[in-house]
């Protein structure tokens, strides 16, 4: 009876490793390391099996950064451990990564277009991320689209906040509303870093902490643990977008999504209907919200002088 019980435990033994190897022998790693298990069953009988040896995977980090051409110093002990912290949460939050450089391929170079033609580094880009993941979400407080502006700050920056409009969802005008704060921040600060810091907590709050604690660069002021890790977040992005294939995110170009070709149309009157203004262009409802999100009720009210450009996809 104990030889039955043996065969049967050294049985389901070999049909899990089976099982395994079976659902793993199609999924292409570029190194498989086996560590061996010494498995003795209750009939005594001792045999090695060797399965893969899935322990995580450390990285060879950067040995030099920048964030918009301004060296990180990462011979300070807590800059390397704080850039470490990041780029190990973002490599290994898998699904987040993959998601994110696939929706990089539909914005980015948009984004990257209008940083361009306001003098704005290209690093900045990577603040986006940060912000909203390339998403059009609402945060807790109230700060809304991709560059997270609150209702006061987008007005400041020229962005129409209403029932019917809300800017900040605009990809191009809110983009260039974030390039405007950039431009003042940059012109308090004199360094992109510092302007990045201050996205996250608000130039008002960036400069106390400087009086206080007596000290002008990011790296060597103590800060709230959302700001202190937010410039590192960017750096992190960076790296991983930069090194993808080093971080094992092989995308290819025909993995990432696209904006489609879109035409404009211009209007200045009302529109009492969305639902039958679109069907009128040849487009549906849900289509017209797609790619025009800033759209944020049923109906368009203009006021007078204003025209909106609506976009939809070329048939």
């Amino acid at each position: 009876m104990k030889h039955y019980h043996a065969y049967i435990i050294y049985g389901l033994i070999v049909i899990l490793l089976g099982l395994f190897l079976i659902l793993h022998m199609d999924q292409k790693q570029p190194e498989v390391i086996y560590e061996e298990v010494l498995v003795t069953p209750e009939s005594g009988e001792q045999f090695v099996m060797k399965i893969p040896d899935d322990r995580a995977k450390l990285f060879d980090l950067p040995e030099s950064i920048s964030f918009a051409d301004e060296p990180v110093p990462l011979e300070l002990e807590d800059v390397k451990e704080r850039l470490e912290r990041e780029i190990y949460v973002n490599a290994y939050w898998q699904s987040n990564m993959i998601l994110l450089i696939k929706r990089a391929g539909k914005y980015i170079p948009t984004i990257e277009k209008i940083l361009a033609e306001n003098g704005i580094p290209a690093d900045f880009k990577y603040l986006a991320m940060a912000e909203s993941g390339l998403m059009n979400v609402t945060s807790p407080a109230g700060a809304r689209g991709f560059w997270q502006f609150m209702p006061a700050t987008a007005k400041e920056y020229n962005l129409e906040v209403s029932n019917d409009v809300d800017e900040r969802y605009h990809l191009e005008k809110s983009t260039i509303a974030a390039c405007l704060y950039l431009k003042k921040a940059y012109a308090r600060y004199g360094n992109w870093t510092s302007v990045a810091a201050s996205y996250n907590m608000g130039m008002g709050g960036l400069s106390k902490r400087k009086s206080e604690q007596k000290q002008n660069n990011y790296y060597d002021l103590l800060l709230n643990d959302e700001t202190s890790r937010y410039v590192f977040r960017l750096l992190a992005f960076k790296e991983i977008f930069e090194n993808a294939e080093k971080y094992g995110f092989n995308l290819a170009p025909k993995d990432l999504y696209t904006m489609p070709k879109l035409r404009e149309v211009a209007t200045s009157t009302d529109i009492s209907n969305l639902a039958d203004w679109a069907i009128k262009h040849n487009t549906n409802y849900k289509i017209l919200k797609l790619y025009n999100p800033w759209l944020r009720s049923d109906r368009l009210r203009t006021s007078k002088g204003k025209v909106y450009e609506i976009k939809i996809p070329v048939q």
